[in-house]
């Protein structure tokens, strides 16, 4: 076979077996293989779709919600001893019945739920408003880069990593096919749909040799550079080897795309490979019709969820202690439920931030505006009362020491005193 034919398609044969092309193309040089010490890391998951926050984070202290949504609304936990009622938190607000693996977190003082937090857009549309958070540039449309990706050019090289080179190309990972936006930028990120999908699977023995062997030769080749960058990164996860990988005792994740992604980024964390950024999204969370309360599709939803995120904390045991797991989701749903047992596209909505640096305030955080008409944003959503950049620049500057913040939020002051104390 000619040289020049092998290459391409030994190129098309490494993206068919799960190399993302944001991979082969973006991936950094891995010179040094020795294991990187452990340093801190943040997990972000998105939920695409704009989840519901008023029966994720329930209410049930606000008469309010129940005149407006007389047939999702969760019991208040006074009302019922079953498993239809919402999980009290501090006697106002509760959690959906489907987020129980949570109670345990937040009993423990790892979970900080925070309400009636999002963009300051206005836009209800999911193309813009996850484009807005991903960038962290509200209303600021062709922002080049994410600003997971500006924190990483403005932290530098990462501390934790080998000590040749301070690099690691596995410094940000993002569980996915291609690299979300909130990762797009110059600094280097890998993608993936799975660790073992991650590697090359060939008959011979040696074929892995030989295809290396060529894209190591000729620089004016249009893959050499990219394949050399492929190489290295195999190398560091070969000898990492978390394929080997078991989770902890009785530790068992679901086995949903989204609690294998969760599995993979505990592979990564465990394995000291230099993972100081990882990303995961999971969607089915528009749910305009038949949304349920207490059972149903959004109750699936935070099942898969919960159970997931719960199997991550418990996995990664006392490296909870290093590790911050941020939840986000583009907008709320309206307060009142609509004619087709659902809600629609909303304004405010909840995150979650876990991690053994969480401070224990056994409260839900955020400032809450109400539910009553003349509360509601144009009379009809939840109000924002914490711009999602105050949570962001929060975690930023005090878990992964960031610095220069006005790099990383362009066009937003981020002031310790805008801040939560999240942390």
């Amino acid at each position: 076979m000619q040289r020049r034919v092998f290459l391409k398609s030994g190129a098309l044969s490494l993206v068919t077996l799960g190399l993302s092309p944001s991979f082969l193309r973006r991936t950094a040089m891995a010179m040094a293989l020795p294991r990187a010490s452990r340093g801190k890391t943040l997990v972000v998951l998105f939920q695409r779709g704009a989840a519901d926050a008023l029966n994720v984070v329930v209410p049930f202290g606000d008469s309010a919600y129940y005149r407006a949504r007389p047939q999702l609304a969760i019991a208040s936990p006074a009302r019922t001893s079953g498993a239809a009622g919402a999980i009290d938190l501090d006697g106002h607000f509760g959690l959906h019945p489907s987020l129980s693996p949570f109670k345990a977190l937040w009993d423990r003082g790892l979970l900080a739920p925070i309400h009636a937090v999002g963009s300051p857009s206005a836009t209800r549309s999911h193309f813009d408003a996850q484009d807005y958070m991903e960038t962290g540039t509200p209303d600021v449309k062709g922002t080049p880069d994410g600003w997971l990706n500006r924190y990483l050019a403005v932290k530098g090289t990462c501390e934790a990593c080998p000590p040749r080179g301070g690099a690691t190309p596995f410094r940000a990972v993002a569980m996915t096919a291609q690299t979300p936006r909130i990762l797009e930028g110059p600094s280097p990120t890998v993608a993936m749909n799975s660790l073992e999908e991650f590697s090359i699977r060939t008959a011979g023995g040696d074929a892995e040799r030989r295809l290396e062997a060529l894209y190591r030769t000729g620089s004016a080749d249009l893959v050499h550079g990219s394949g050399t960058e492929m190489f290295d990164a195999l190398k560091v996860l070969r000898a990492a080897n978390p394929l080997q990988y078991t989770p902890a005792a009785s530790v068992q994740y679901p086995r949903s795309p989204f609690g294998q992604r969760l599995l993979s980024i505990a592979q990564l964390i465990k394995s000291d490979v230099g993972l100081e950024v990882a990303f995961a999204d999971v969607g089915g969370w528009d749910t305009h019709v038949n949304q349920g309360g207490a059972q149903g599709q959004l109750a699936q939803r935070l099942t898969d969820f919960s159970s997931s995120i719960a199997a991550l904390v418990a996995d990664l045991g006392d490296r909870m202690d290093d590790v911050v797991i941020l939840t986000m989701s583009e907008f709320g749903r309206t307060v009142r439920q609509n004619g087709t047992g659902g809600t629609d596209h909303g304004h405010a909505g909840a995150m979650f931030v876990i991690g053994g640096a969480v401070a224990a305030h056994q409260r839900v955080l955020g400032r809450w505006p109400g539910l009553e008409p003349e509360q509601l944003h144009e009379g009809r959503d939840l109000a924002l009362t914490t711009d999602f950049r105050s949570v962001f620049s929060e975690l930023a500057a005090k878990h992964l020491q960031a610095g220069s913040l006005e790099h990383v939020f362009p066009g937003y002051s981020s002031a310790p005193s805008s801040w939560l104390g999240i942390l």
